[in-house]
C-alpha cells in the first residue's frame, strides 16, 4: 500500500517556543487517523502545517509529503 500522507521529522516554532518537535507519522491510502491529546500538544498547528496555513512567522522543519509530493517545497 503506498503511503497517502507521510511526515517526517516535523518540528514547528514560534519564536524560541517548540510547538511540535520531531513528529513522523504515516497514513496509508484508506487508512483513518486520529490526533488524539491535550490542550496545547500540537494538534491543531500540525493539522494547519499540513495544510500549509500557519502564520508566516513560524518556523517549519522537516517534511510533509501528500502523494509523494513535498507540501513544505510549493511555493505559496
Amino acid at each position: 500500500m503506498a503511503s497517502l500522507l507521510e511526515i517526517d521529522r516535523l518540528a514547528i516554532r514560534f519564536g524560541t517556543t517548540a510547538a511540535v518537535r520531531e513528529l513522523n507519522l504515516r497514513v496509508e491510502q484508506g487508512q483513518v487517523l486520529g490526533l488524539v491529546g491535550e490542550s496545547g500538544s500540537g494538534k491543531s498547528v500540525t493539522a494547519l502545517a499540513v495544510l500549509r496555513l500557519l502564520d508566516p512567522t513560524a518556523q517549519v522543519g522537516g517534511s510533509i509529503r501528500f502523494g509523494g509530493r513535498d507540501l513544505l517545497a510549493l511555493t505559496p
